[in-house]
This record gives C-alpha cells, sequence and structure tokens, in this order.
C-alpha cells in the first residue's frame, strides 16, 4: 500500500473528499493520553480553544449559539437572515457578545460601520467568492475600517491572491459539499473537499500568501475535523454538525415520538421564500440537546487524532504527510456493524 503526502494527494487524478483518506499513525507517539494534546489556536486575533466556527445559516446560528460557542471557546458567525438582525447588532453587538457577523453584499454602510466600529469580523456570505463584486466589497470594507473579513466560497486556489490582494483574511473552501446545498447538481459546479483543500493550501504555499483556510462543508464527524486540520486547514466551519442543538434557532418539534428541528442551507426556498433559482434543500434532523455535547465530541476526537499521529498541538497536526487512499470496500469496513 502507498502512504501519500500532501503533494501527492493533490496531484492524485481523481477529485478525494474525507471519505476517500484516512490518516496513518507512521511515528511512535510521544503522547500518553489525549489528554495531554492540545487544540487550541489563534484565529484572526481571537484565541479559540477548539478550531470550530460556525455556518452563518438561519437554522445554525442565532444569538444563542454565538454566545454558548464563545463560552466553549469557538466561534459563532451570526447569520444575516433572522428578521431580529437588526435589533441584535444595535443591541448586543457592542457588549461584546458578538465577535462575528454576517452580511450581504447589498448590506448597508451605516451597518457595516456599526460592526467595522467594534472590530468585528464580518463574512461576506456569498455562494461564490470568484465575482467581482464581492472583490469590490472586500475592497472597500477594507478601505474604510479595521476589521477582518471572511469571503467565500471557493472550490480551487487559482484566485486566492485575488482574494488576498482585495483584503480577504480568511476565505471558506469548499462548493457543493455542504449536506444540505444543491449547487453542484444544479450547476455541476465543484471538487471534493480534501482535493479543494490542498489546491487552496499549495496555492497559498506557492504564492507566500497569509490568508487563513476554514474548512467549509461536508464535515461529518470528528475524524473529518481531525482530517481537515492535518489538511491544513486553519479552522472548520460546520452546520450539520451544530445542526438540531439546543442553541439553534427554531423550536423543537415533537413527531412519531421523536424530537426534530429545521435544518436548511442558505439558499433555499424557506430561506429566499421566493421563486428564484434554488441551491439548497431543507430537512429536519434529530434533537442532539446541548451544542457543548457536540463540542466535547469534536474536542476529544481531535485529541485522540494527535496522540495516535504522534501531535501535540494543531501546528504539528498541520504538517502531517501521511495518508492512506481508501478503497470503497475499505471505507465501510470502517463504519461500525451493529
Amino acid at each position: 500500500m502507498k502512504i501519500y503526502n500532501k503533494k501527492e494527494l493533490n496531484e492524485y487524478h481523481q477529485s478525494l473528499t474525507y471519505d476517500d483518506i484516512s490518516l496513518i499513525p507512521a511515528q511512535i507517539s510521544r503522547i500518553r493520553s489525549r489528554t495531554e494534546a492540545a487544540t487550541d489556536c489563534n484565529f484572526l486575533g481571537l484565541d479559540l480553544a477548539v478550531p470550530v466556527i460556525s455556518s452563518p445559516m438561519d437554522t445554525v446560528t442565532g444569538l444563542e449559539m454565538v454566545r454558548e460557542l464563545s463560552r466553549l471557546g469557538c466561534l459563532g458567525i451570526l447569520n444575516r437572515f433572522d428578521s431580529q438582525y437588526d435589533d441584535v447588532i444595535k443591541n448586543h453587538i457592542s457588549n461584546g457578545e458578538i465577535r462575528a457577523v454576517s452580511v450581504a453584499l447589498n448590506t448597508e454602510d451605516d451597518i457595516i460601520e456599526r460592526l467595522a466600529e467594534r472590530q468585528e469580523i464580518i463574512c461576506i456570505d456569498t455562494a461564490n467568492a470568484n465575482n467581482n463584486a464581492v472583490l469590490k466589497k472586500t475592497e472597500e470594507i477594507k478601505e474604510k475600517f479595521k476589521v477582518q473579513v471572511i469571503v467565500g466560497n471557493i472550490a480551487h486556489g487559482a484566485t486566492l491572491r485575488q482574494m488576498e490582494d482585495a483584503g480577504a483574511d480568511a476565505v471558506r473552501v469548499g462548493i457543493g459539499s455542504g449536506s444540505v446545498c444543491t449547487t453542484s447538481i444544479q450547476t455541476g459546479i465543484g471538487i471534493g473537499q480534501v482535493s479543494s483543500l490542498l489546491s487552496v493550501l499549495f496555492a497559498r504555499a506557492d504564492m507566500k500568501l497569509k490568508i487563513k483556510i476554514i474548512a467549509d462543508g461536508g464535515i461529518k464527524s470528528p475524524g473529518d475535523v481531525a482530517k481537515a486540520m492535518a489538511l491544513g486547514a486553519d479552522v472548520v466551519m460546520l452546520g450539520r454538525m451544530l445542526s438540531g442543538t439546543k442553541e439553534t434557532p427554531g423550536e423543537v418539534i415533537k413527531y412519531n415520538g421523536q424530537l426534530w428541528k429545521k435544518y436548511r442551507g442558505s439558499a433555499s426556498f424557506g430561506v429566499k421564500m421566493k421563486n428564484e433559482f434554488i441551491e439548497g434543500e431543507e430537512t429536519m434532523v434529530p434533537y442532539k440537546g446541548v451544542v457543548k455535547n457536540v463540542i466535547d465530541n469534536i474536542s476529544d476526537g481531535l485529541r485522540s487524532s494527535m496522540s495516535y499521529m504522534n501531535c501535540f498541538t494543531l501546528d504539528e497536526l498541520r504538517r502531517v504527510e501521511t495518508f492512506a487512499v481508501l478503497s470503497n470496500s475499505s471505507y465501510i469496513e470502517r463504519l461500525p456493524r451493529i
């Protein structure tokens, strides 16, 4: 069996995603217990205990989620679809509860100014960052305000320099890989997340850029978080994994004796509420309880992975160069059978 490094994975003849690869422990680990592994990092000036940020989706990140993720040492990006968005900005942005907020291309300048005055992170929330309007908006914000800007999304590193030149501090990587995203089906756009991340990672290194990489989409488990970090992501962005928790917006629904919560894509009809091109689905997910349980599970899984891979820090994990490419049968063999 061949052991692949990142360069070889990047040059692989097929597009790869998380289920296609596995980490290979190829060293004697110095770590006696997973508790010795440190999952903290600095992202855009913020110290995080776990490299997790939430997707700015209307069924994932409201004010309650932002507050709890902050308490847990993660970052919540307040969604821009909430009917109380303006009120939240006016009444909660000044007391430090909100550190990151998503805006649209047509968000009014006075709202952006209010955000920027408090040195929050601004996420320009679009499906396609390879767009002149996105780059122009980024330039306008960076010229006027001292604020960190996240743009997204891209699937390849070809335009990364243009992102950084426009002033973007971080980019969301992944098109069509979200669990309720139908972009690839509707448009034929997108590649596997592993290939997307590696393309952007090598573009950043080759051009000596500083822009941060956010692995956005396709993450289903703590193991996928570990893979994304080992591939070189600075942080991961989660939607589905955080959905259905107590802190997400929306009511808990009881159906057929089970509790559920709504989950939908930002380009779904439920968000747009008008007859235009739809690139997202709407579904129900089982109720998961408090989000702390999800974050603790991610932290534990990530630390365990780091202990296997002989990595005390996330920087050491990002330098891992031992991967396997799995056959479909090999992947299935790793699934629990009950």
